[in-house]
């Protein structure tokens, strides 16, 4: 699948070599140091076992959520540090990309004070609750960052707003816009090698200059600003999940990614500056926590009270295709909102097809226009694609050109054409993107169609002489059904990771959502765009990433005292299953309907989520049994933890027994799989819950007690599950079957998904 912009790049944890003015051989690694070594020791530690290193090789010394620094380093005298048994890891930085109005409506909370009231509780104070963004920085002077009436920032915000020559911290920064920082050291000593790009400035700014970030923090806490749109599509009042949130930008990605060296270090930041809520949109593929900058620095966010949600990655349909799986992250895929802008081609045979826009300028008329297409089986080119320098300008001028989907940006397909003289563009997906339709700003009159219009497109070429189309455009449509479906770009699992774990957590709005943009950037992000716009509709768990965390923001505010797990599982356990039409979810990926793989527990539903009667709550100690129960070293386990007093004394017998508020079943040697799960009430006192149970064929679930009686807030009951798979499934093949497990009550319902799956397909 192609490039989704800068939120939908390919995840790939990717090492790259750093270069260095003195020796070209050095590159960049985060060095993890055991407890024992106090913060001070870092550096005199580098320099007795590196006797070459110099003060401008340290690029950052870490203390809250890593012990240890990120350092240039010659290869050789990093295995030197390996060696040391004071050293618990030595990495090579890596490299993360970018995942990349109508959602408040859609989620029921387009009046946040009513959201709130109607729960019959006293109106929290969300000005108290800060929600800190990593990402491309911000564009400040939007109206979404107006601080109108807000109170003053509390007291124990510590964080700040870095001054620059294009970003007066004076003028920029407010009581909304309460802080924004820069974090590039380990990106300047990679840029030149990966395309001899520097970072000239020796101090460059949090300015947002692609407008991912922008886009991002205006999601999840935007104010409420009237009549925007892009270019009129969209229009509406746009504004954030938690509109009385502050908002801490962190900026470190740039034109080339993020580093893990600036992540960790933002983390870092953001933790000791007294964020409540950590949003990141990026990712770097799957592979062991220890190694996984995200994981390490969420870890100690969690044990500190704070609420982490990152995006899914946009690799799907592909199976077990998902970033950010530790269990201690909310992991956020995405699914269409009820509103569409729909477009249309009148072909030539009289048929009209349906497809999707947001394309704004001057259209092409109603006059029939010749429609081509460079099949790559007839001219044995990638020129079926659209890729640059593909299309042959004789075939291509003035008609409208059919591309398919894949591999470059979307939008550039239509740059491409218009270079080589086309009038329009036609965008048809193929079998890898299913009917998922993406509604992107063209730079000429184009629309997208799904899978089986494309392929309806195709056969008409093949049978017309002569083939005509005529391009026409919808504006905006409201009250689509089905919806919510999840998008096919969403990552899916199994979780490769820790398959006892069900990932993703749940899915969010993250399909042509308009939040804010950055005014250096077009709309497209082309180079060549001029166009200039205040809020911009992007694609991608980028998007639905934030909506969560702008979520989370007024669960935190709403009960102040619950832990990042506790809002986590009332956001899970009170997701829905079913669309608008009252079905099961579907799938963009080839129109089937969704399982747990692709939605988790399902789309959030915040008007549940604020009571949800009973939690899963998750303490550290827990985290770190589940943590000792994934076989790992005793350097491994600290390396994730954090901790100069972690032991493994207390581990569990394997990684499904965390008291997670999902099942993932994986039937191994026996087929006798037994759970215990542990629920704090958070409702009246006096609740009586009972189990429901759904269980596919071939699997028996046997819940033992099947009712459970609390007497007062705040009470842990357990219950225990025993899942037996019956003889001869272990020799089928199967892609995962699923099931649910729900305590009921008349007032709720806590929903648990479960997958199963079989030792082979793990």
């Amino acid at each position: 699948m192609e490039q989704l912009w800068l939120c939908c790049l390919v995840l790939a944890a990717t090492a790259i070599l750093h270069p260095c003015s003195t020796a070209a051989t050095k590159q960049t690694y985060i060095v993890q140091i055991n407890h024992e070594h106090k913060q001070q020791q870092h550096l005199s530690h580098l320099q007795s076992l590196v006797s070459s290193a110099t003060h401008e090789d340290l690029l950052y010394s870490y203390s809250t959520v890593y012990n240890g620094y990120a350092a240039s380093l010659d290869p050789q005298h990093a295995q030197s540090l390996r060696d040391s048994p004071s050293v618990l890891g030595v990495y090579e930085d890596t490299l993360y990309h970018l995942h990349t109005t109508r959602t408040p409506q859609f989620l029921g909370i387009n009046d946040e004070t009513r959201f709130f009231d109607s729960k019959g509780d006293q109106q929290p104070i969300c000005s108290d609750v800060i929600i800190g963004v990593l990402d491309t920085g911000v564009w400040p002077e939007l109206k979404s960052f107006d601080d109108s009436g807000m109170p003053p920032v509390p007291a124990r915000w510590h964080g700040e707003c870095e001054h620059h020559k294009d970003f007066d911290a004076k003028k920029v920064c407010n009581k909304k816009l309460i802080g924004a920082r820069k974090f590039y050291n380990g990106y300047r000593m990679a840029a030149s090698k990966i395309a001899g790009e520097f970072i000239n400035e020796k101090d460059p700014s949090p300015r947002d200059t692609e407008g991912h970030g922008t886009h991002t923090s205006t999601t999840a806490a935007g104010g409420q600003v009237a009549n925007a749109s892009l270019f009129g599509y969209a229009s509406g009042t746009a504004r954030g999940m938690a509109v009385h949130a502050r908002v801490a930008s962190y900026k470190v990605c740039w034109k080339l990614g993020c580093f893990g060296s600036d992540i960790l270090a933002a983390m870092e930041k953001a933790i000791q500056d007294g964020v409540d809520v950590l949003s990141m949109s990026l990712g770097g593929g799957s592979g062991p926590y220890h190694h996984d900058i995200v994981a390490v620095g969420a870890f100690k966010a969690i044990e500190k009270g704070v609420f982490v949600s990152c995006s899914a990655g946009n690799a799907g349909p592909v199976k077990s295709s998902l970033a950010n799986v530790a269990p201690w992250i909310m992991t956020v895929g995405a699914g269409t909102l009820d509103r569409d802008f729909p477009a249309y081609a009148l072909l030539g045979n009289g048929k009209k097809v349906t497809g999707e826009s947001s394309y704004s300028g001057k259209g092409l008329g109603d006059r029939p226009v010749e429609l081509v297409y460079h099949s790559a089986k007839r001219y044995n080119t990638s020129a079926n694609l659209c890729l640059p320098g593909s299309l042959d300008p004789e075939l291509a001028r003035g008609k409208v050109v059919l591309c398919d989907r894949g591999i470059n940006p979307r939008v550039e397909k239509g740059v491409v054409v218009k270079e080589a003289g086309g009038i329009g563009m036609i965008l048809a997906n193929t079998a890898a993107s299913g009917e998922e339709l993406v509604a992107d700003s063209h730079l000429l009159p184009a629309i997208a169609v799904g899978s089986k219009v494309g392929d309806e497109i195709r056969e008409y070429l093949k049978a017309e002489a002569k083939p005509t189309t005529i391009l026409s455009f919808g504006g905006t449509v409201l009250g689509v059904k089905p919806s919510p479906v999840v998008a096919a770009f969403s990552s899916r699992g199994p979780n490769t990771v820790t398959p006892e774990i069900l990932k993703p957590d749940v899915i969010g709005p993250g399909v042509n959502i308009l939040a804010g943009w950055s005014g250096a950037s077009g709309p497209s992000g082309l180079k060549l765009d001029t166009r200039k716009t205040q809020y911009n509709i992007m694609s991608g768990t980028s998007m639905s990433c934030p909506h969560i965390s702008g979520l989370a923001a007024l669960l935190k505010a709403a009960h102040p005292k619950w832990s990042p797990s506790a809002i986590k599982s009332a956001l899970m356990t009170t997701a829905y299953i079913m669309d608008n039409t009252n079905s099961s979810l579907g799938d963009a990926a080839g129109g089937q309907l969704s399982t747990p793989f692709a939605h988790g527990a399902g789309h959030v539903d915040p008007h549940k989520a604020i009571s949800p009667g009973l939690v899963y709550d998750i303490s550290t100690s827990e985290y770190i049994a589940f943590v000792c129960s994934l076989n790992y070293t005793m350097k491994q386990v600290k390396a994730i933890v954090n901790r100069p007093d972690v032991n493994c004394t207390r581990k569990f017998r394997d990684p499904g027994q965390l008291n997670y508020p999902s099942f993932s079943i994986v039937f191994g040697k026996s087929r006798v799989v037994r759970y215990t799960r542990k629920l704090t009430n958070v409702g009246s006192a006096g609740d009586v819950y009972d189990v429901a149970v759904e269980a596919p064929e071939g699997v028996v679930v046997d819940v033992k007690p099947k009712r459970l009686v609390f007497k007062n807030v705040g009470d842990r009951l357990r219950y225990t599950v025993t899942f037996v798979s019956k003889k001869g499934m272990n020799r089928m093949r199967h892609d995962g079957v699923f099931g649910s497990i729900t305590w009921k009550n008349v007032k709720n319902q806590v929903r648990s998904p479960v997958a199963f799956s079989w030792e082979q397909n793990v």
